[in-house]
């Protein structure tokens, strides 16, 4: 130390609620939250560390307007659903790349571990779509680790369903940073084991057996002054169950649906700024590659000709899917006049090849997908008070016969300091290609059902509007609350039409209807007392209809309302500090009542009908102990808790083999206890 230097060690501590984080998912750009003209949410590796979430789809359902769901009886496939439209509206990208196809997005959700996730950033509606097609319903972005300091975590947490079956999970991250901070390197890996689950006791589960194995790596370099290489690299491979449960191949079962996928993705990003930081370049690749192996069978009657033929021509199936994106994208901030001005323009490219067969079922997708769009932005501050963002998109998709143009614009007015107003227009299209549930074969009334596209299904478009008042307040405490109303137009509007069945089960064919409309409102309210108690909860009201009424069965009358979409949900959790080392958290979902499509075929299932579902409440709650050693530079943290302590969960399910896989609804699993050690560098 040089004579007449003092050194002081200070230690920072980050604010429980940090209003004004940087987020990148609103603008393209590095923004703060309470600049943006479009409002995003983000969800933090704590936040997810809190509730207990082992994977992305676990922790997605604690935000206003947005709601998880289970989908098939058999594999559990999961759909995001925003702003009160199906999975297929919103579009999941990793560090800001498309790279997450319809394939993955069958059960993506619950592939990617909460380990490997610095955060979620979530945009709702339509002022997302910059991003695209199949950006309408909104933008959910995850941002993976990137190493910041030299750092290391192991962790193993077992989870007990229901008193029968058990889900384990062992983690792993590392962190590995250079001395000048010019390069660095983070690692993760994730292995989880969870058994199937019967819960109607009738030999066939209702959530899957599961082996999952993940692991990938974040490296960054910065060359020279303003200059940065990054690249991320993940595989993830799972083995899915579901059906009779048996210790015998998949055809061999009465009736089941076995999973296994080889999933390797990637971006790499060179970025530079110029002109003393007023310019950036981004340069970007990314790319996915799915291999899958599948079975979706029933198998027929013991001693019957057709059971012959099955188990001799098993309907087993290869799928082989290839995303790839590349892109630029250059921004530049003109302060000369009227405030200060970031323009954004930028191309990409976006791929999809997907190949899907099942040859017993003469089942075949086998389409290329090329989109080529390019954007342009204005994100405009006039001054302390008011910001508009504008901008356009400009669309080449190989299946829509047109440029599709879609323009963007959002207001953020500062009414006065903590209370904000917004709002935002825009239009979107998708395009008419397979989406992830037309990928999804469902068991019903003793054979398969299968979606095909129209050959005259045209692209879907919309229209979407939404408006916000924001209020924060920061003083000893912090408190606030976000009111915002949204509305949707879809023209056009894709649904299902049941066109009849063939020797394997029904068929659907997805066609364009007149068009359809979603509105509501949502309300949050939040708030954090002396750093020790904060409370977040939102609820969402909405409406979702057709113009014309949906026929979903001959023998059922047709309906105006989008199925499996509630009109209300809502959301809280609570969370308590007492002392440095204890924590304590108490969260709720609440699901209100939705209608659901019941086919007829199983045992204890006659006739075809349309179900009203109940409302349901679902409470968890977690204890987390602290332990530092400082001698050996680690901390010890113990957690238990409980997920769905009522247990509220469906108890009329469909049973045996000739079971509606799709009659599947409420929360995603029973009563689950749960208990976790992490061990940490400090």
């Amino acid at each position: 130390i040089k004579q007449g230097v003092n050194i002081i060690d200070i230690q920072l501590t980050s604010l429980v609620y940090n209003l004004d984080q940087v987020v990148i998912t609103g603008t393209k750009t590095s923004k703060r939250k309470t600049k943006s003209a479009v409002i995003v949410n983000v969800i933090n590796s704590q936040d997810l560390k809190n509730l207990q979430a082992c994977n992305l789809a676990e922790g997605l359902s604690f935000k206003s307007a947005i709601r998880l769901e289970t989908d098939c009886q058999t594999c559990n496939y999961t759909q995001l659903r925003m702003n009160g439209l199906s999975g297929n509206y919103s579009q999941i990208l990793i560090n800001g790349k498309s790279i997450f196809s319809p394939l993955i997005g069958l059960y993506g959700l619950e592939q990617i571990p909460t380990n490997m996730i610095e955060r979620v950033e979530v945009v709702r509606g339509g002022g997302s779509a910059l991003y695209g097609s199949s950006a309408i319903g909104g933008v959910v972005n995850v941002i993976t680790k990137l190493p910041s300091s030299n750092h290391y975590s192991f962790g193993y947490t077992f989870n007990r369903i229901n008193g029968s079956s058990d889900d384990k999970v062992l983690y792993g991250n590392t962190a590995i940073l250079h001395s000048n901070n010019n390069s660095g390197a983070a690692f993760f890996i994730n292995n989880r084991e969870r058994m199937w689950y019967d819960h109607n006791n009738d030999n066939f589960s209702e959530l899957p057996a599961l082996k999952d194995n993940t692991f990938g790596a974040n490296l960054f370099l910065i060359p020279y002054n303003n200059h940065k290489l990054e690249l991320n690299i993940g595989s993830m491979y799972e083995y899915r169950y579901g059906g009779e449960m048996v210790f015998e191949a998949p055809h061999l079962a009465m009736q089941a649906e076995e999973r296994i996928h080889n999933v390797l993705l990637g971006n790499l990003d060179y970025s530079f700024k110029f002109n003393r930081n007023l310019g950036s370049f981004n340069l970007y690749l990314a790319t996915q590659k799915t291999n899958r192996e599948h079975y979706t069978g029933i198998r027929p009657d013991v001693g019957t000709e057709e059971e012959t033929f099955h188990l001799l021509n098993p309907p087993y199936g290869s799928t082989l899917n290839i995303t790839k994106q590349l892109g630029f994208q250059l921004n530049y901030t003109l302060n000369q006049f009227l405030g200060s001005n970031t323009f954004t323009i930028g191309h990409e490219y976006v791929s999809d090849d997907i190949l899907d067969e099942i040859s017993a079922y003469n089942y075949l997708i086998d389409r290329y997908v090329l989109n080529s769009g390019s954007f342009i932005q204005s994100d405009w501050i006039l001054s302390e008070n008011l910001n508009i963002l504008s901008g356009l998109r400009f669309d080449r998709h190989s299946l829509v016969n047109d440029l599709v143009v879609n323009p963007r614009f959002s207001l953020l007015y500062n009414i006065r300091k903590g209370l904000q107003f917004r709002t935002s227009y825009s239009t979107g299209f998708r395009a008419p290609q397979a989406f992830d549930t037309d990928l999804h074969i469902a068991f019903s009334g003793g054979g398969v059902s299968r979606v095909f596209l129209d050959d005259n299904l045209k692209e879907e478009n919309s229209r979407s509007l939404s408006y916000s008042i924001n209020f924060d307040k920061v003083c000893k405490h912090y408190y606030g609350f976000t009111l915002e109303g949204f509305y949707t137009y879809l023209d056009d509007a894709f649904y299902l039409d049941n066109i009849g069945e063939d020797q394997f089960g029904e068929i659907y064919l997805k066609k364009n209807g007149e068009g359809a409309k979603v509105r509501g409102f949502l309300i949050d309210l939040r708030a954090n007392i002396y750093q020790k108690l904060q409370i977040e909860s939102g609820m969402t009201f909405q409406e979702s209809l057709y113009n014309k009424p949906i026929s979903y069965s001959t023998s059922l009358a047709s309906t105006r309302q989008f199925l499996r979409s509630p009109n209300q949900y809502g959301y809280a959790i609570i969370s308590y500090f007492p002392y440095n080392n204890l924590f304590c958290s108490v969260n709720y979902l609440y699901t209100g009542s939705m209608k659901v499509l019941h086919l007829a075929g199983s045992p204890n299932q006659d006739i075809d009908e349309m179900f009203t579902s109940p409302s349901f409440n679902t409470i968890g709650f977690k204890v987390t102990y602290t332990k530092k050693i400082n001698r050996v530079g680690v901390k010890l943290e113990y957690s238990l808790g409980v997920k769905n302590l009522t247990n509220s969960y469906q108890n009329n399910f469909d049973i045996l083999k000739n079971r509606d896989s799709n009659f599947i609804y409420g929360p995603s699993s029973p009563r689950m206890l749960f208990f976790s050690l992490v061990l940490e560098s400090l």
